[in-house]
């Protein structure tokens, strides 16, 4: 598979890109822990198989301080004991968000994250996945290249 860019969508946008900037503003205000939104970046990446975003996003886990093992063990959290049950309900949230098509966000699992999550941060938590698989999915269409992104 060629695996050239296509383009390169941030420096092509001419605004376009400013709606999912200004959400991504928005959820580094919210409060929600750095960790645990890289956590979830990266498995929704994992899911949509974005390369480039979970080379980025491990590489900004890291840099936050978390663990080669809990990274490692992602795409396999419900079989560890490595993860929190805050971050557990944040997993299952972004899988079912995520994958959105083929199934329904089903009330038990609404509830799993009211116990974790206030509205506010619900709200936010939500809205990192809305971003992420927004990202996700203009990387991927444009072949941004994994291994470029350099943590600032």
């Amino acid at each position: 598979m060629d695996m050239k860019q296509r383009l390169d969508y941030s420096r092509e946008s001419d605004g376009a890109l400013k709606g999912l900037l200004e959400l991504e503003r928005y959820v580094h205000g919210s409060g929600l822990e750095r960790t645990l939104y890289e956590l979830v970046k990266t498995r929704a990446s994992q899911i949509n198989g974005c390369a480039y975003c979970i080379d980025m996003h491990t590489k900004d886990a890291r840099k936050a301080g978390e663990t080669e093992q809990r990274l490692y063990t992602l795409s396999a959290w419900r079989e560890t004991p490595f993860y929190t049950p805050r971050e557990r309900a944040a997993l299952e949230w972004t899988e079912a968000l995520t994958l959105i098509s083929g199934n329904d966000v089903p009330d038990p699992l609404y509830e799993a994250v009211r116990e974790h999550f206030t509205e506010k941060e619900i709200i936010a938590l939500t809205m990192a996945i809305i971003a992420i698989n927004g990202w996700n999915r203009l990387a991927i269409s444009f072949r941004t290249p994994p291994g470029s992104y350099k943590t600032q």
